[in-house]
């Protein structure tokens, strides 16, 4: 079946372009068409105001609909978190685990090869934030769990990151050596360094092993001053990705504004760090243990540390559009920069070939609606997350 939309504006990951129109042939895009162009015999649904956009690309989500990525995992426990965050417009993401025990690890590796096996729409790979960190910028990782890199651990990693369509491992220089990183970045795993209390040179030497990215910009790492630079300041300098949640909570609004002027704009990219209230309206979850409250868009501990994320990606957009971000760069903040990062290079664009998923945004960045491999998704629950 073909269909075609069109909305005031559309960004195709790399340019905004006005009136074009998007036609949809089953499950994937069939063309762009410039403003003006109208297919023939093809029924167009005008959407109005706002603009499509890809489906949006979210690498650090922990769980949503009420459950968190970990003991227990299943492919149909990551079709679940998957399918909830393509309601919320991220049809493409990497479901993370936090910090575990090792036959959680391996229980969670398992279930992301079965569902390669079953084909579950939006799943990207396996994002493995830890365990391998510092305790002294543990964050909300339980730092009894948390422990250098062995043989063992890193040889399990090297045949799931030739398994898994894409694998990223959040590590910290501390907790891993230079010949561990390179041998990661050989085996095709995406590392990223995070909660990490390193020196600025130890962050360069592990990018210069083979890390290419960092995991939330200013959170849970050493921060830049003059003379001792930091993993932020290494990351801002570096020719690395960075992730960063733009929610107005985890960093403030100048900071964003610093790492937006810093950065290279092909580098830096939004990340929700969701967590199991992702699309439902709970105000509390569990974290191992711990209990996780939800109020005034804020995930937090009882002692107040933050613990993971209340934001969604439309909302992030919204936020940095809101602060002057110019609209293309932060659509492809949350579209074609991490989806390249990951090498999914059949997401995060529209183009003929590629998959039919994408999204309607108001003029406000604020989601409307989202269609994933052609199908409208019926609507997500109200979206309460901190910014806007």
């Amino acid at each position: 079946m073909i269909r075609a939309f069109r909305a005031e504006r559309l960004f195709d990951g790399a340019r905004v372009l006005s009136g074009a129109t998007l036609v949809v042939e089953d499950a994937q895009i069939a063309a762009v068409l410039p403003a003006g162009d109208t297919p023939q015999g093809v029924p167009v649904e005008d959407l109005g105001p706002g603009i499509l956009a890809p489906g949006l690309i979210d690498l650090q989500v922990n769980g949503g609909d009420g459950v968190m990525l970990g003991a227990g995992a299943t492919a149909n426990m990551i079709a679940r978190i998957c399918a909830a965050h393509a309601r919320l417009g991220a049809t493409g993401i990497m479901p993370t685990l936090i910090t575990d025990r090792p036959e959680v690890t391996a229980q969670v590796i398992e279930a992301g090869i079965a569902a390669v096996r079953a084909r579950v729409p939006g799943f990207l790979g396996l994002h493995l934030e830890g365990p391998h960190l510092d305790p002294r910028r543990a964050g909300a990782h339980d730092p009894a769990l948390i422990r250098p890199m062995t043989e063992p651990d890193l040889a399990a990693l090297e045949i799931a990151a030739r398994a898994l369509p894409a694998l990223m491992v959040t590590l910290a220089p501390e907790a891993a050596t230079a010949e561990q990183i390179a041998r990661l970045a050989r085996a095709g795993a995406v590392v990223s360094l995070g909660h990490s209390d390193c020196a600025s040179e130890a962050a360069e030497a592990a990018f210069a092993a083979g890390a290419r990215a960092v995991t939330h910009l200013f959170n849970a790492m050493s921060q830049l001053a003059g003379r001792a630079p930091g993993l932020v300041g290494a990351s801002l300098a570096g020719p690395v990705h960075a992730g960063i949640i733009a929610d107005g909570v985890h960093v403030a609004d100048a900071a964003l504004r610093t790492a937006l002027a810093a950065k290279a704009p092909d580098r830096l990219f939004v990340v929700s760090d969701a967590m199991a209230v992702a699309g439902t309206g709970l105000t509390a979850f569990t974290l191992g243990a711990r209990r996780i409250a939800r109020a005034d868009g804020r995930l937090t501990l009882a002692d107040g540390t933050l613990a993971g994320a209340d934001i969604s990606l439309p909302r992030s957009i919204a936020h940095l559009t809101r602060l002057g971000c110019d609209p293309a760069r932060a659509l492809a903040m949350a579209t074609r920069i991490p989806a390249g990062l990951v090498g999914a290079r059949d997401r995060g664009a529209l183009g003929p070939g590629l998959p039919a998923d994408f999204v309607h945004l108001d003029a406000d960045m604020m989601l409307r609606a989202v269609w994933q491999s052609g199908e409208r998704l019926p609507q997500a629950a109200p979206d309460r997350g901190a910014a806007g």
